[in-house]
Protein backbone atom coordinates (compact mmCIF):
# COMPACT_ATOMS: atom_id res chain seq x y z
CA UNK A 1 0.00 0.00 0.00
CA UNK A 2 1.64 3.40 -1.06
CA UNK A 3 1.67 6.68 1.78
CA UNK A 4 -0.94 8.24 -0.28
CA UNK A 5 -3.67 5.20 0.92
CA UNK A 6 -3.08 6.17 4.48
CA UNK A 7 -4.00 10.09 3.47
CA UNK A 8 -7.32 8.44 2.46
CA UNK A 9 -7.66 6.28 5.22
CA UNK A 10 -6.69 9.79 7.71
CA UNK A 11 -9.66 11.65 5.60
CA UNK A 12 -11.82 9.04 5.95
CA UNK A 13 -11.70 8.45 9.78
CA UNK A 14 -12.11 11.85 10.46
CA UNK A 15 -15.38 12.34 7.97
CA UNK A 16 -16.57 9.62 9.97
CA UNK A 17 -16.24 10.34 13.05
CA UNK A 18 -13.38 7.86 14.21
CA UNK A 19 -10.08 7.90 16.14
CA UNK A 20 -6.83 6.16 15.01
CA UNK A 21 -4.44 4.10 16.56
CA UNK A 22 -1.33 3.72 15.19
CA UNK A 23 0.59 0.47 15.42
CA UNK A 24 4.68 0.75 14.78
CA UNK A 25 5.98 -1.74 17.27
CA UNK A 26 3.18 -2.60 19.86
CA UNK A 27 5.21 -1.49 22.54
CA UNK A 28 2.93 1.08 24.26
CA UNK A 29 3.31 0.49 27.60
CA UNK A 30 -0.60 1.68 28.32
CA UNK A 31 -1.68 -0.26 25.13
CA UNK A 32 -2.78 2.99 23.57
CA UNK A 33 -1.62 2.24 20.17
CA UNK A 34 -4.84 -0.50 19.93
CA UNK A 35 -7.28 -0.22 22.68
CA UNK A 36 -10.06 2.27 23.07
CA UNK A 37 -13.41 2.67 24.67
CA UNK A 38 -14.79 4.67 21.76
CA UNK A 39 -14.72 3.07 17.77
CA UNK A 40 -11.60 3.61 16.59
CA UNK A 41 -9.11 2.42 13.46
CA UNK A 42 -5.93 0.97 13.39
CA UNK A 43 -3.18 1.33 11.48
CA UNK A 44 -0.71 -1.09 11.40
CA UNK A 45 2.72 -0.32 10.28
CA UNK A 46 4.16 -4.02 9.95
CA UNK A 47 4.78 -3.81 6.86
CA UNK A 48 5.71 -0.18 6.08
CA UNK A 49 9.56 -0.20 6.65
CA UNK A 50 11.83 0.16 4.51
CA UNK A 51 15.03 1.68 5.71
CA UNK A 52 17.32 3.54 3.15
CA UNK A 53 21.25 4.76 4.81
CA UNK A 54 23.53 6.63 2.90
CA UNK A 55 27.19 6.46 4.05
CA UNK A 56 28.53 8.77 2.96
CA UNK A 57 25.85 11.54 4.09
CA UNK A 58 25.60 9.57 7.16
CA UNK A 59 21.98 9.98 7.14
CA UNK A 60 19.06 7.47 7.03
CA UNK A 61 15.74 7.35 6.23
CA UNK A 62 13.52 4.58 8.39
CA UNK A 63 9.96 4.35 7.88
CA UNK A 64 8.05 4.55 10.85
CA UNK A 65 6.56 0.72 10.76
CA UNK A 66 10.73 -0.20 11.88
CA UNK A 67 11.82 -2.00 14.61
CA UNK A 68 15.12 -0.38 16.52
CA UNK A 69 16.56 -3.86 15.94
CA UNK A 70 15.92 -3.65 12.00
CA UNK A 71 17.58 0.48 11.75
CA UNK A 72 20.57 -0.97 13.89
CA UNK A 73 20.79 -4.24 11.55
CA UNK A 74 20.84 -2.19 8.05
CA UNK A 75 22.85 0.28 8.99
CA UNK A 76 25.61 -1.96 10.38
CA UNK A 77 25.17 -3.35 6.78
CA UNK A 78 26.50 -0.41 5.26
CA UNK A 79 28.99 0.93 8.23
CA UNK A 80 30.38 -0.69 10.97
CA UNK A 81 31.69 2.61 12.43
CA UNK A 82 28.02 4.41 12.04
CA UNK A 83 25.24 4.16 14.65
CA UNK A 84 21.94 5.94 16.26
CA UNK A 85 21.38 6.53 19.33
CA UNK A 86 18.04 4.47 20.47
CA UNK A 87 17.36 2.49 22.27
CA UNK A 88 18.20 -1.25 23.77
CA UNK A 89 15.04 -3.25 23.04
CA UNK A 90 15.17 -4.37 19.43
CA UNK A 91 11.26 -4.87 19.02
CA UNK A 92 10.48 -1.53 19.64
CA UNK A 93 8.77 0.64 16.72
CA UNK A 94 11.03 3.84 15.49
CA UNK A 95 7.50 5.47 15.14
CA UNK A 96 6.74 5.52 18.65
CA UNK A 97 10.29 5.44 19.70
CA UNK A 98 11.28 8.36 18.66
CA UNK A 99 7.94 10.46 18.63
CA UNK A 100 8.80 10.48 22.52
CA UNK A 101 12.24 11.36 22.33
CA UNK A 102 14.03 7.83 22.58
CA UNK A 103 17.05 6.87 24.80
CA UNK A 104 19.83 3.95 24.44
CA UNK A 105 23.15 3.96 26.48
CA UNK A 106 24.58 6.47 23.78
CA UNK A 107 22.37 9.01 25.52
CA UNK A 108 25.73 10.77 27.05
CA UNK A 109 27.47 11.26 23.97
CA UNK A 110 24.92 12.31 21.42
CA UNK A 111 21.52 12.86 23.27
CA UNK A 112 18.22 11.25 22.31
CA UNK A 113 16.96 10.03 19.18
CA UNK A 114 14.77 12.70 18.47
CA UNK A 115 17.75 15.05 18.94
CA UNK A 116 19.24 13.55 15.91
CA UNK A 117 16.23 13.45 13.24
CA UNK A 118 16.56 15.98 10.51
CA UNK A 119 13.23 15.47 8.94
CA UNK A 120 9.69 13.39 8.39
CA UNK A 121 7.32 12.72 6.59
CA UNK A 122 3.51 12.51 7.57
CA UNK A 123 0.03 13.09 7.10
CA UNK A 124 -1.83 15.89 9.36
CA UNK A 125 -5.23 15.73 10.57
CA UNK A 126 -6.58 16.84 7.02
CA UNK A 127 -4.92 13.86 5.10
CA UNK A 128 -2.04 16.46 3.54
CA UNK A 129 1.41 14.78 2.85
CA UNK A 130 4.14 16.79 4.96
CA UNK A 131 7.59 16.67 5.30
CA UNK A 132 9.78 18.87 7.39
CA UNK A 133 9.90 22.00 4.58
CA UNK A 134 5.74 21.84 4.30
CA UNK A 135 4.64 21.12 8.06
CA UNK A 136 6.87 24.13 9.07
CA UNK A 137 9.74 24.16 12.29
CA UNK A 138 6.97 24.49 14.67
CA UNK A 139 5.33 21.12 13.89
CA UNK A 140 8.51 19.68 13.06
CA UNK A 141 9.44 20.79 16.73
CA UNK A 142 6.24 19.16 18.15
CA UNK A 143 6.96 15.65 16.45
CA UNK A 144 10.38 15.58 18.06
CA UNK A 145 9.13 13.66 21.77
CA UNK A 146 5.92 15.65 22.08
CA UNK A 147 4.23 12.16 21.60
CA UNK A 148 1.95 10.87 18.75
CA UNK A 149 -1.12 12.98 18.58
CA UNK A 150 -0.27 15.29 15.78
CA UNK A 151 -0.58 13.01 12.60
CA UNK A 152 0.54 10.00 11.11
CA UNK A 153 4.26 9.70 11.19
CA UNK A 154 5.25 7.80 7.87
CA UNK A 155 9.18 8.52 7.83
CA UNK A 156 11.82 9.44 9.72
CA UNK A 157 14.95 10.68 8.76
CA UNK A 158 17.62 10.46 10.97
CA UNK A 159 21.88 11.81 11.52
CA UNK A 160 23.83 8.74 11.54
CA UNK A 161 26.56 9.16 14.36
CA UNK A 162 30.47 8.13 14.48
CA UNK A 163 31.34 5.86 16.27
CA UNK A 164 34.73 3.59 17.00
CA UNK A 165 35.59 -0.12 15.70
CA UNK A 166 35.74 -0.97 18.86
CA UNK A 167 33.68 -0.45 22.02
CA UNK A 168 34.30 -1.88 25.54
CA UNK A 169 31.27 -3.40 27.96
CA UNK A 170 31.18 -5.25 31.35
CA UNK A 171 29.28 -6.21 34.04
CA UNK A 172 29.40 -6.59 37.30
CA UNK A 173 27.43 -7.17 40.19
CA UNK A 174 27.45 -6.45 43.81
CA UNK A 175 25.05 -7.90 46.50
CA UNK A 176 24.39 -6.12 50.06
CA UNK A 177 27.12 -7.89 51.52
CA UNK A 178 29.44 -6.24 48.59
CA UNK A 179 28.80 -3.17 49.78
CA UNK A 180 25.93 -2.46 47.19
CA UNK A 181 24.40 0.28 48.91
CA UNK A 182 27.83 2.38 49.64
CA UNK A 183 29.09 1.67 45.72
CA UNK A 184 25.19 2.59 44.56
CA UNK A 185 25.07 5.80 46.60
CA UNK A 186 28.50 6.91 45.36
CA UNK A 187 27.82 6.46 41.62
CA UNK A 188 24.94 8.86 42.05
CA UNK A 189 27.49 11.51 42.58
CA UNK A 190 30.19 10.60 39.94
CA UNK A 191 28.23 8.95 37.00
CA UNK A 192 26.84 12.18 35.36
CA UNK A 193 30.35 13.58 35.52
CA UNK A 194 31.74 10.81 33.48
CA UNK A 195 33.43 11.23 30.38
CA UNK A 196 30.63 11.90 27.51
CA UNK A 197 32.05 8.06 26.00
CA UNK A 198 31.48 5.93 28.91
CA UNK A 199 27.85 5.50 30.24
CA UNK A 200 26.95 3.00 33.15
CA UNK A 201 23.54 2.49 34.05
CA UNK A 202 22.62 0.32 36.87
CA UNK A 203 19.83 -2.42 37.35
CA UNK A 204 18.41 -2.91 40.96
CA UNK A 205 16.77 -6.33 41.49
CA UNK A 206 15.97 -9.12 43.92
CA UNK A 207 18.14 -12.56 43.54
CA UNK A 208 19.21 -15.44 45.43
CA UNK A 209 22.81 -14.87 47.41
CA UNK A 210 25.34 -17.28 45.81
CA UNK A 211 26.44 -18.03 49.10
CA UNK A 212 23.70 -19.21 50.91
CA UNK A 213 20.39 -19.11 48.58
CA UNK A 214 19.27 -16.38 50.60
CA UNK A 215 17.68 -13.51 49.35
CA UNK A 216 19.46 -10.61 48.69
CA UNK A 217 19.38 -7.26 46.33
CA UNK A 218 21.52 -7.37 43.60
CA UNK A 219 22.95 -4.31 41.77
CA UNK A 220 24.32 -4.70 37.98
CA UNK A 221 26.52 -2.63 36.70
CA UNK A 222 26.89 -2.65 32.88
CA UNK A 223 28.65 0.59 30.40
CA UNK A 224 28.99 1.35 27.33
CA UNK A 225 32.39 2.59 26.53
CA UNK A 226 33.27 4.26 23.39
CA UNK A 227 36.67 2.63 23.10
CA UNK A 228 39.06 0.31 24.16
CA UNK A 229 39.86 -1.87 27.56
CA UNK A 230 43.16 0.48 27.56
CA UNK A 231 41.79 3.49 27.94
CA UNK A 232 38.65 2.76 29.83
CA UNK A 233 40.41 1.09 33.07
CA UNK A 234 42.74 4.27 33.73
CA UNK A 235 39.25 6.25 33.88
CA UNK A 236 37.59 3.97 35.96
CA UNK A 237 40.34 4.06 38.56
CA UNK A 238 39.88 7.80 38.34
CA UNK A 239 36.56 8.54 38.13
CA UNK A 240 34.58 5.05 40.17
CA UNK A 241 37.05 2.92 42.16
CA UNK A 242 34.96 1.86 44.26
CA UNK A 243 33.30 -0.59 41.27
CA UNK A 244 36.79 -2.37 41.76
CA UNK A 245 37.02 -2.84 37.81
CA UNK A 246 39.30 -5.08 36.65
CA UNK A 247 40.99 -6.20 32.99
CA UNK A 248 39.09 -9.78 32.76
CA UNK A 249 35.78 -8.34 33.80
CA UNK A 250 35.97 -6.01 29.97
CA UNK A 251 35.69 -7.17 26.64
CA UNK A 252 35.89 -5.11 23.23
CA UNK A 253 33.62 -5.86 20.70
CA UNK A 254 31.84 -3.94 17.74
CA UNK A 255 29.12 -1.34 18.87
CA UNK A 256 26.31 -3.60 16.47
CA UNK A 257 27.70 -6.51 18.68
CA UNK A 258 26.55 -4.19 21.92
CA UNK A 259 23.54 -4.00 20.75
CA UNK A 260 22.92 -7.87 20.73
CA UNK A 261 24.92 -7.91 24.26
CA UNK A 262 22.44 -5.15 25.97
CA UNK A 263 19.50 -7.30 24.71
CA UNK A 264 20.94 -10.71 26.06
CA UNK A 265 21.29 -12.13 22.61
CA UNK A 266 24.64 -13.64 21.78
CA UNK A 267 26.99 -11.29 20.23
CA UNK A 268 27.11 -13.71 17.19
CA UNK A 269 23.75 -13.84 16.37
CA UNK A 270 22.92 -10.50 14.60
CA UNK A 271 20.17 -11.60 12.38
CA UNK A 272 18.07 -12.22 15.73
CA UNK A 273 17.70 -8.00 15.44
CA UNK A 274 15.56 -8.94 12.50
CA UNK A 275 12.80 -10.59 14.54
CA UNK A 276 9.67 -8.43 15.84
CA UNK A 277 8.40 -10.90 17.83
CA UNK A 278 8.95 -9.84 21.53
CA UNK A 279 10.36 -13.00 23.70
CA UNK A 280 8.77 -13.18 27.23
CA UNK A 281 6.00 -11.45 27.17
CA UNK A 282 4.45 -10.76 30.25
CA UNK A 283 2.08 -8.87 32.65
CA UNK A 284 3.98 -5.37 33.62
CA UNK A 285 2.77 -2.21 35.25
CA UNK A 286 6.07 0.49 35.07
CA UNK A 287 6.84 3.98 36.28
CA UNK A 288 9.39 6.51 35.65
CA UNK A 289 11.21 9.08 38.08
CA UNK A 290 13.61 11.86 37.78
CA UNK A 291 16.58 12.52 40.33
CA UNK A 292 18.21 16.10 40.42
CA UNK A 293 20.03 15.05 44.44
CA UNK A 294 21.21 11.99 45.45
CA UNK A 295 19.58 9.63 47.49
CA UNK A 296 20.65 9.19 51.13
CA UNK A 297 22.13 5.50 51.99
CA UNK A 298 18.71 5.29 54.16
CA UNK A 299 16.78 6.03 51.48
CA UNK A 300 18.29 3.57 49.50
CA UNK A 301 18.07 0.84 52.32
CA UNK A 302 14.68 1.62 52.44
CA UNK A 303 14.17 0.77 48.48
CA UNK A 304 15.55 -2.74 49.48
CA UNK A 305 13.43 -3.32 51.90
CA UNK A 306 10.46 -2.83 49.41
CA UNK A 307 12.27 -5.05 47.12
CA UNK A 308 12.20 -8.03 49.94
CA UNK A 309 8.17 -7.95 49.47
CA UNK A 310 6.60 -10.96 47.97
CA UNK A 311 5.06 -9.23 45.22
CA UNK A 312 8.60 -7.58 43.62
CA UNK A 313 10.03 -11.02 43.17
CA UNK A 314 10.25 -9.90 39.19
CA UNK A 315 10.47 -6.15 40.25
CA UNK A 316 13.33 -3.64 38.74
CA UNK A 317 14.77 -0.75 39.02
CA UNK A 318 16.46 0.54 36.30
CA UNK A 319 18.82 3.99 36.79
CA UNK A 320 20.06 5.55 33.45
CA UNK A 321 22.69 8.48 34.26
CA UNK A 322 22.38 11.73 32.73
CA UNK A 323 25.02 14.67 32.03
CA UNK A 324 27.32 14.76 29.26
CA UNK A 325 25.18 15.30 25.89
CA UNK A 326 22.10 15.47 28.02
CA UNK A 327 22.96 18.37 30.01
CA UNK A 328 24.69 20.44 27.07
CA UNK A 329 21.07 20.63 25.44
CA UNK A 330 18.58 23.07 26.05
CA UNK A 331 14.97 21.53 27.61
CA UNK A 332 13.13 23.72 24.91
CA UNK A 333 15.13 22.22 21.67
CA UNK A 334 12.75 19.99 21.70
CA UNK A 335 9.22 18.95 23.60
CA UNK A 336 11.31 16.47 25.62
CA UNK A 337 12.16 18.64 28.49
CA UNK A 338 14.11 16.54 31.02
CA UNK A 339 17.75 18.17 30.42
CA UNK A 340 20.28 19.39 32.78
CA UNK A 341 19.02 19.47 36.77
CA UNK A 342 18.88 15.75 36.48
CA UNK A 343 21.51 13.30 37.77
CA UNK A 344 19.56 10.37 36.26
CA UNK A 345 16.62 8.65 35.61
CA UNK A 346 14.75 5.94 36.94
CA UNK A 347 12.15 2.92 35.16
CA UNK A 348 10.28 1.36 38.13
CA UNK A 349 8.66 -2.23 36.74
CA UNK A 350 7.26 -5.17 38.41
CA UNK A 351 6.10 -7.98 36.15
CA UNK A 352 4.11 -11.09 36.98
CA UNK A 353 2.82 -14.12 35.19
CA UNK A 354 -1.06 -14.75 37.12
CA UNK A 355 -4.01 -13.82 35.50
CA UNK A 356 -6.10 -13.48 37.86
CA UNK A 357 -7.42 -9.87 38.03
CA UNK A 358 -6.90 -9.88 42.12
CA UNK A 359 -3.57 -10.65 41.54
CA UNK A 360 -2.79 -8.48 38.70
CA UNK A 361 -3.61 -6.14 41.46
CA UNK A 362 -1.87 -6.61 43.97
CA UNK A 363 1.12 -6.26 42.05
CA UNK A 364 -0.16 -2.62 41.15
CA UNK A 365 -0.42 -1.91 44.55
CA UNK A 366 3.13 -2.57 45.14
CA UNK A 367 5.07 -0.62 42.52
CA UNK A 368 2.76 1.90 43.80
CA UNK A 369 3.61 1.51 46.95
CA UNK A 370 7.37 1.83 45.50
CA UNK A 371 6.16 5.19 43.72
CA UNK A 372 4.81 6.50 46.68
CA UNK A 373 8.05 5.75 48.90
CA UNK A 374 10.36 7.32 46.48
CA UNK A 375 8.57 10.87 46.86
CA UNK A 376 11.00 12.32 48.85
CA UNK A 377 13.96 11.74 46.76
CA UNK A 378 12.46 12.53 42.94
CA UNK A 379 11.74 15.51 41.10
CA UNK A 380 9.23 17.64 42.45
CA UNK A 381 6.73 20.68 40.99
CA UNK A 382 6.01 19.09 38.79
CA UNK A 383 7.17 15.15 39.63
CA UNK A 384 8.64 14.48 36.19
CA UNK A 385 7.86 11.31 33.82
CA UNK A 386 8.69 9.93 30.82
CA UNK A 387 6.50 9.94 28.08
CA UNK A 388 7.53 6.62 26.56
CA UNK A 389 7.13 5.28 30.16
CA UNK A 390 3.14 5.86 29.66
CA UNK A 391 1.61 5.83 33.21
CA UNK A 392 -2.32 6.46 33.00
CA UNK A 393 -1.88 6.90 36.66
CA UNK A 394 -0.70 9.89 36.77
CA UNK A 395 -3.53 10.85 34.88
CA UNK A 396 -5.94 10.83 32.42
CA UNK A 397 -8.24 12.38 29.81
CA UNK A 398 -11.88 11.89 29.72
CA UNK A 399 -12.84 8.76 27.97
CA UNK A 400 -15.78 7.13 26.40
CA UNK A 401 -18.50 8.19 23.45
CA UNK A 402 -20.67 10.65 25.87
CA UNK A 403 -17.84 13.45 26.23
CA UNK A 404 -16.68 13.12 22.95
CA UNK A 405 -13.27 12.47 23.81
CA UNK A 406 -12.55 15.99 24.60
CA UNK A 407 -10.90 17.35 27.90
CA UNK A 408 -9.93 20.53 29.54
CA UNK A 409 -6.71 22.20 29.36
CA UNK A 410 -6.76 22.18 33.27
CA UNK A 411 -7.39 18.42 33.47
CA UNK A 412 -5.02 17.59 30.26
CA UNK A 413 -2.31 19.72 32.45
CA UNK A 414 -2.38 16.87 35.00
CA UNK A 415 -0.31 14.87 32.98
CA UNK A 416 1.32 16.97 30.68
CA UNK A 417 3.08 19.12 32.62
CA UNK A 418 5.09 15.87 33.91
CA UNK A 419 5.67 14.82 30.96
CA UNK A 420 6.47 17.45 28.90
CA UNK A 421 6.88 20.87 32.05
CA UNK A 422 7.05 24.35 30.85
CA UNK A 423 7.00 23.12 26.94
CA UNK A 424 3.57 21.07 27.94
CA UNK A 425 1.94 24.74 26.48
CA UNK A 426 3.08 25.10 23.44
CA UNK A 427 2.01 21.49 22.37
CA UNK A 428 -1.30 22.51 23.16
CA UNK A 429 -0.96 25.77 21.22
CA UNK A 430 0.35 23.78 18.47
CA UNK A 431 -2.53 21.47 18.44
CA UNK A 432 -5.00 23.98 18.56
CA UNK A 433 -3.79 25.69 15.32
CA UNK A 434 -3.80 22.85 13.54
CA UNK A 435 -7.24 21.80 15.38
CA UNK A 436 -6.03 18.46 16.28
CA UNK A 437 -6.99 18.58 20.03
CA UNK A 438 -10.69 18.98 19.52
CA UNK A 439 -11.14 16.38 17.09
CA UNK A 440 -12.44 13.79 18.87
CA UNK A 441 -11.28 11.16 16.10
CA UNK A 442 -7.65 11.66 16.99
CA UNK A 443 -7.62 11.78 21.07
CA UNK A 444 -5.52 9.45 22.22
CA UNK A 445 -5.38 10.05 25.78
CA UNK A 446 -9.05 8.23 26.30
CA UNK A 447 -8.49 4.85 27.74
CA UNK A 448 -7.60 3.54 31.02
CA UNK A 449 -5.76 0.36 31.72
CA UNK A 450 -4.05 -1.45 34.67
CA UNK A 451 -0.51 -2.88 34.34
CA UNK A 452 -1.19 -5.16 30.95
CA UNK A 453 -4.17 -6.45 32.29
CA UNK A 454 -7.96 -5.75 31.04
CA UNK A 455 -11.19 -5.57 33.29
CA UNK A 456 -13.59 -5.58 31.69
CA UNK A 457 -13.19 -3.26 28.67
CA UNK A 458 -14.41 -3.40 25.32
CA UNK A 459 -11.39 -3.36 22.54
CA UNK A 460 -13.86 -1.12 19.67
CA UNK A 461 -11.79 -2.12 16.87
CA UNK A 462 -13.72 -1.12 13.64
CA UNK A 463 -11.21 -2.04 11.48
CA UNK A 464 -7.03 -3.39 10.76
CA UNK A 465 -5.01 -1.82 8.07
CA UNK A 466 -2.19 -3.44 7.66
CA UNK A 467 0.08 -1.34 5.46
CA UNK A 468 0.82 -3.62 2.92
CA UNK A 469 4.07 -1.75 1.40
CA UNK A 470 5.57 -3.57 -1.75
CA UNK A 471 8.93 -3.50 -1.94
CA UNK A 472 8.64 -1.53 -5.31
CA UNK A 473 7.12 1.68 -2.89
CA UNK A 474 9.20 5.10 -3.04
CA UNK A 475 10.81 5.48 0.46
CA UNK A 476 10.18 8.36 1.59
CA UNK A 477 12.63 11.56 0.18
CA UNK A 478 13.89 15.15 1.56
Amino acid sequence: MHESQIRSVTYCAKENGLQIRVRSGGHDYEGLSYTSEVPFLSLDFFNLRQISVDVENKTAWVQAGSTIGEQYYRIAEKSQTLGFPAGVCPTVGVGGHFSGGGYGALLRKYGLAADNIIDARMVDVNGRLLNRNSMGEDLFWAIRGGGASFGVILAWKIQLVDLPEKVTLFTINKTLDQNETNIVHRWQYVAHKFDKDLYISILIRRVNSSQDGERTIQASFTPLFLGGVDTLLPLMQRSFPELGLQREDCTEMSWIESILYWAGFPIESRDVLLNRTQPNVRYFKAKSDYVQIPISKNGLEGIWKLFFEDEAEEAQMLLVPYGGRMHEISEFEIPFPHRAVNLYKIQHLVFWDEEEIEASQNYINWIRKLYSYMTPYISRFPRAAYINYRDLDIGVNDKGVNDKGNTSYAKASIWGIKYFKNNFNRLVQREKEKQIVTCEWWRKWVVGWTGGKWGGRRECIITHLRMLASSSSPHPTA
